[in-house]
């Protein structure tokens, strides 16, 4: 599930966020940051898919914005070898992701925090599990997976990645591969703007004070977590997973959309999305 960005830090301490929110740099924790993705993803669900649906189409594997496709970069592995293996998708959304890996003979079973997505993957229609959980806490026993993914689902959004990361371990299986994909790092010393404005460093790439949209009563509806390139390559080493690959797609020509701060104009220039191939041993 690729976000709708339109969220992340502009190097700006107050400004108006979606929803008529305030956006402010403060801390946020576990519990706070699943109870306002929870909730925003399942008040924006309906608008997301309307708006993105068209891209991500029914039974896409697209890793983000860019618009790499898992049938042409094959992260996970050749397409051929994806019969019979079970797959987990984490922050699935519609669950575009598991309706491709089904349709080549996976076993994908769709996870995602917002009840109202899972109602949208339920709407397209799919023959695989849907479940309602928070990535933290994984409702599968230990070794129940070969694979898992996540196409900008959960990891940008919780305070605890090692703990997200720490759980796809204990359920994949020896040799299993663990792939997700991100805001690029380096996107949040840029304003989340896709045009000209976008393009002049406004924050300290440093500076991982967590974004947060809230309410007049200063509590969390949206919060997204910074880490740095670094930080997220010692995230999935603490969580005893091998970093295969770091793949930084570039912007391809056919590709003339705007999705929030992404843009020809920016993906040209700088990096929007950062994938994280990895193994366990």
């Amino acid at each position: 599930m690729i976000q709708d960005d339109g969220h992340e830090a502009d190097g700006v301490d107050e400004a108006d966020g979606a929803d008529g929110a305030t956006a402010v740099r403060r801390t946020a924790d576990g519990a706070e940051s699943s109870r306002a993705s929870r909730g925003w993803w399942d008040r924006n669900a309906d608008e997301y898919q309307s708006e993105h649906g068209g891209f991500l189409g029914d039974d896409r594997f697209v890793w983000g914005p860019e618009g790499l496709d898992e049938a042409d970069a094959a992260l996970l592995g050749p397409a051929s070898a994806l019969r019979g293996r079970d797959v987990l998708e984490i922050g699935a959304g519609a669950a575009q992701c598991s309706r491709w890996l089904a349709a080549r003979g996976a076993r994908p079973v769709a996870l995602d925090l917002s009840h109202r997505q899972l109602q949208h993957a339920l709407r397209i229609g799919s023959a695989f599990p849907l479940v309602e959980a928070d990535a933290g806490a994984l409702p599968f026993a230990d070794g129940s997976f070969d694979l898992a993914c996540s196409a900008y689902g959960a990891v940008p959004f919780v305070a605890d990645p090692v703990r997200v990361m720490r759980e796809v371990h204990r359920v994949l299986r020896p040799g299993g591969r663990w792939v997700f994909s991100v805001t690029h790092p380096i996107r949040w010393a840029f304003p989340d703007e896709p045009g000209p404005e976008g393009l002049s460093v406004a924050a300290s790439y440093f500076d991982r004070t967590p974004y947060v949209e809230q309410d007049d009563a200063g509590r969390a509806v949206y919060v997204e977590h910074h880490r740095t390139l670094g930080d997220r390559v010692r995230d999935v080493v603490a969580a005893g997973f091998r970093l295969v690959d770091l793949v930084e797609p570039e912007w391809p020509e056919w590709n003339h959309q705007e999705w929030g701060g992404w843009s020809p104009l920016r993906g040209h220039l700088i990096p929007g999305t950062a994938i994280f191939v990895c193994e366990r041993d």
